[in-house]
């Protein structure tokens, strides 16, 4: 089966404005645009259908972009005659939080969730199918990191990957928590044994930083990648030409 491969331009939301952290620290920021809203616009109108959003305060417990990432999605309907499909990630710890992004974007992430109360995987899936349910596998060292990146577990990635797959989940996002925001280039080892294992949609980002890495991640079989400073700084090519 030939797949297709998408990049999902990254709007990462902290303090109210758009920025990128180095690994995922929140005191290593660029700010990129002071508003979110004119960032996903700027995406849209270069073409973008997928938008990968994340709530960096929430992921963190520090307060939230609730108001600004809700303003961001009006913005996003207002910029295109086409469906912009945007997933929002960060912070999604309970059924009530989940349900009232569902309400407004296509997909939800769940990260900490898929560890701490892998019960609330099971209620999204029933309760919204699978294209509406994400689950983010966030790792250091193969270990997966919860909590806004700020601690890693016993858990290894691949472990919790075959286990979202028995548990339902077919869309996966791997991210390489210390290559984000490096732009130091994709590892593609860790990938190899997690495309064997999720044979559903699985997207990977962390340290993309040229057009050859996005070639890396296809020739791997991988069906995207979320991609953020390599963007914003113009080292990929958005949008993507063969």
């Amino acid at each position: 089966m030939t797949r297709s491969f998408t990049v999902y331009p990254a709007v990462d939301v902290q303090g109210g404005r758009a920025v990128r952290l180095v690994e995922g620290d929140p005191a290593r920021e660029t700010i990129y645009f002071d508003d979110p809203c004119d960032a996903a616009a700027h995406w849209v109108r270069l073409g973008a259908r997928d938008l990968h959003v994340v709530d960096l305060d929430a992921a963190l417990g520090r307060g939230d972009n609730r108001d600004v990432i809700r303003a961001l999605t009006r913005r996003v309907a207002a910029e295109s005659l086409e469906a912009v499909r945007v997933e929002v990630g960060g912070g999604v710890r309970d059924l009530e939080t989940a349900r009232a992004w569902l309400s407004l974007v296509h997909r939800v992430v769940l990260g900490t969730a898929a560890i701490a109360t892998p019960e609330l995987v099971d209620a999204l899936l029933a309760e919204f199918g699978a294209d509406r349910v994400a689950v983010s596998v966030d790792a250091r060292d193969g270990m997966v990191a919860v909590r806004g990146w700020t601690d890693v577990t016993r858990v290894e990635a691949l472990t919790l990957t075959e286990r979202m797959a028995e548990q339902g989940v077919r869309h996966l996002i791997f991210t390489d928590v210390g290559r984000d925001g490096t732009l130091q280039g994709v590892d593609p080892e860790p990938l190899r044994a997690l495309r064997d294992a999720f044979p559903h949609v699985l997207v990977a980002g962390g340290g993309v930083a040229r057009d050859a890495d996005l070639d890396i991640y296809e020739a791997l079989g991988l069906d995207g990648a979320i991609v953020g400073r390599a963007l914003y700084e113009g080292t990929v090519r958005y949008p993507r030409t063969a």
